[in-house]
């Protein structure tokens, strides 16, 4: 048993980011001490301070799809539809509002008059759907739809940039990896100087990840799958540092479930074993207790209560730990969620 009650904690509606703080390195970061249970508040372009020669970082490069797409029933009627995945080169699984049946008839509207027509094939027992579009629309998406932001951020996004990490490269994701948004090409360049290395994986991020756990027991909660890639490169680049006393550092909870779903296959613990090249989908609940095999610190936004992202955070640092680093960023008045400030767990 699990309790998810123990991972609730109250926030004020006013301390969830609406917009992100420029330039993006000036966000806040509360560090924390696992091992003497220190917090420290910073800001994030002092994130150098707690860097080591022969650290590697490693990010997700994902990038967000503008997969919101907005539209109407051909028997009239608005409707509004979010793309979550792709499953062929015309369907997708996506969300829409409202009750739309299947056999449903759409005509997607987007920028400057563009249109495309689709059909609602089939709906899900997590409640999306299955739609077909007239043709691919990878290529259209640009003009078709809108980024996705997160429900809980309603102001208007005026730079759609602001919503993408400066690395990003692969398309694919329905939300931004979200720890990430805090660097800058400088900032990058300047923990380079420093030594310390920098790589990317890739986990096409769901917003599976970002809905609270509804049962009591944790345990019973049924995880997303996510789909990720990593590189011979990264993987070379974890076991030099690995072999050389290196930390591995995860920029976000995706890059971190990238590394451990991949250690977990392969059998490596924190100090044996070399990690290879995979992709895959990704369906790893990191919850507490848990013994994290490659990743040694993270950095990581400030999450939902009762979400599997508090979970992870949690099975690193302690549930405690966590909870109190929460109580003090509440009061200290942190930004939090996707547009917040950052936390670096060492």
């Amino acid at each position: 048993m699990l309790p998810i009650a123990d991972f609730d904690y109250h926030l004020p509606p006013e301390r969830i980011a609406q917009t992100p703080v420029e330039p993006r390195d000036h966000s806040r970061l509360l560090v924390l001490n696992r091992a003497t249970g220190q917090l420290e508040h910073r800001h994030f372009y002092e994130i150098g301070r707690y860097l080591r020669p022969g650290d590697l970082l490693v990010a997700n490069d994902s990038r967000v799809l503008p997969a919101r797409l907005y539209g109407q029933k051909a028997s009239g009627g608005k409707t509004e539809l979010l793309l979550l995945k792709q499953r062929d080169a015309q369907r997708w699984e996506a969300l829409i509002k409202g009750k739309v049946a299947v056999g449903t008839n759409l005509i997607i509207t987007g920028h400057n008059g563009a249109q495309i027509q689709a059909s609602v094939e089939e709906l899900l027992e997590s409640g999306s759907r299955i739609v077909c579009f007239e043709q691919p629309i990878n290529d259209r998406l640009p003009e078709l739809g809108s980024m996705p932001t997160p429900p809980y951020i309603t102001a208007p996004l005026t730079d759609p940039e602001r919503y993408q990490t400066v690395y990003s490269a692969q398309a694919g994701s329905a939300a931004a990896p979200t720890a990430g948004l805090h660097w800058t090409p400088e900032l990058i360049e300047q923990v380079k100087a420093l030594g310390v290395g920098w790589a990317n994986v890739t986990l096409h991020v769901g917003l599976d990840t970002f809905r609270p756990v509804q049962t009591e027991n944790a345990l019973e909660h049924q995880i997303h799958s996510e789909w990720y890639e990593l590189s011979v490169e990264t993987a070379q680049a974890i076991n030099a540092t690995r072999a050389a006393g290196g930390r591995i550092i995860t920029v976000g909870t995706t890059s971190t479930r990238v590394l451990e779903t991949v250690a977990q296959a392969q059998g490596l613990s924190l100090t044996d074993g070399e990690i290879q090249a995979a992709a895959g989908w990704s369906s790893i609940y990191i919850y507490p207790p848990y013994e994290y095999r490659v990743v040694n610190s993270l950095i990581t936004n400030f999450h939902l209560p009762k979400s599997t992202l508090l979970l992870l955070v949690s099975a690193l640092a302690g549930h405690d730990l966590i909870m109190q680093a929460y109580a003090e960023a509440v009061e200290r008045q942190y930004r939090f969620f996707s547009f917040g400030d950052a936390m670096l767990i060492i």
